[in-house]
C-alpha cells in the first residue's frame, strides 16, 4: 500500500494492522508493539511491513507515547522476511521487486526509530534475524529471555544483508566479530549476546515484557531535549573529531537551557524533589 494514502484508506489500515501488530498502552506513556504472526514467526512482507511501518510511525508521532516496547508473539522476535513468499516472487520473476517493496517500508522506519528522540526498547523473546535483527538492533536497549537468538540468514539463500545490520552491528560488538558474523551464518544464543553487548539484560521468560517496560517508563521520563541531544551527540561521536564534538554538544546544551524542562529540573533539584517533565 502506498504510504500517501487518502485518511480513510489509512484509517482502514490501521485497523486492518491488528491482526498484524498488537499495541497495548501502560502506565508512563509506555506503547508496547507486539508482532502478532506467531504462526509465520512474525515474519515480513510488503504488505506486513506497510502495517508494521505505520503502526510505530504513529506511536512515534502520539504525544501520548514517551517510549516504546517491541517485542514478538509464539517463538520468535521476528525471524525477517518471509521466505516462502520470496521463494514464490522468485519463481515469477519478481523477487527484485519483492525486496524492493519490503525495503521501502522496512528503511525509512529504521531511520525514524533511531533518530526518534523516544526509547525503544526490544523485548527479544526469540530469534531476530534478517530484518527482524535491524530492528532489534536499532533499538536503544535490548533485554531478551533465554530463548533470545541473533541470526542474519541471508548467506543461507544467497543475500547480502539489509535492515541495517551492518551499520548497526559493527558499531556494537566491532567490525570483525560482525564479520564472522555475517560470514560464518552464524546464530548467537541470549548468553553470548549479552556477552557481547547485543543484549543489555537477560531475563526469564515470564518477566521479559515487564522488565522492558519498566527501562521504557524509566527512560522515556526525562525531558525530550536530554533524549534528543544525547541520542544525536553518541550518533556523531564515531565520526566527528573532538573539537566538533564539542561545540555539538555546546549548541545543544545552551539550546536546553532555555526550555521551560530545565527550569523544572533545576527547581526539582533545589526542592529536592523528582523533576516533573512535560
Amino acid at each position: 500500500m502506498p504510504a500517501n494514502g487518502s485518511d480513510a484508506a489509512t484509517a482502514a489500515a490501521h485497523a486492518a494492522a491488528t491482526d498484524i501488530v498488537h499495541i497495548k498502552r501502560e502506565d508512563g506513556g509506555v506503547a508496547v508493539v507486539t508482532f502478532a504472526r506467531a504462526e509465520t514467526m512474525n515474519s515480513l512482507d510488503p504488505k506486513t511491513m506497510w502495517h508494521v511501518r505505520h503502526t510505530l510511525l504513529g506511536l512515534l508521532e502520539d504525544e501520548r507515547v514517551r517510549a516504546l516496547v517491541l517485542t514478538g508473539s509464539g517463538k520468535a522476535f521476528c525471524a525477517g522476511a518471509n521466505v516462502k513468499e520470496m521463494q514464490d516472487a522468485a519463481q515469477q520473476g519478481k523477487a527484485t521487486q519483492w525486496v524492493l517493496d519490503t525495503t521501502a517500508e522496512l528503511h525509512p522506519l529504521l531511520l525514524e526509530l533511531h533518530a526518534s528522540a523516544k526509547p525503544l526498547v526490544a523485548a527479544v523473546n526469540g530469534a531476530a534475524a534478517g530484518g527482524g535483527l535491524g530492528l532489534a538492533l536499532v533499538a536503544d536497549c535490548r533485554i531478551g529471555s533465554p530463548e533470545a537468538r541473533f541470526a542474519a540468514g541471508y548467506f543461507g539463500i544467497g543475500l547480502s544483508p539489509d535492515g541495517g545490520s551492518t551499520w548497526l552491528l559493527p558499531r556494537l560488538v566491532g567490525e570483525q566479530r560482525a564479520r564472522r558474523f555475517f560470514f560464518g551464518n552464524e546464530v548467537i544464543a541470549a548468553e553470548e549476546a549479552k556477552a557481547l553487548g547485543l543484549l543489555d539484560e537477560v531475563v526469564p521468560s515470564a518477566g521479559l515484557v515487564g522488565r522492558a517496560v519498566e527501562v521504557a517508563r524509566h527512560w522515556g521520563s526525562w525531558s525530550v531535549r536530554s533524549r534528543e541531544g544525547t541520542k544525536r551527540l553518541l550518533e556523531t561521536q564515531s565520526s566527528a573529531s573532538f573539537a566538533d564534538q564539542l561545540e555539538t554538544e555546546r549548541g545543544l546544551i545552551a539550546a536546553a537551557a532555555g526550555t521551560a524542562d530545565f527550569r523544572e529540573g533545576t527547581t526539582a533539584f533545589v526542592e529536592k524533589r523528582k523533576a516533573r517533565f512535560a
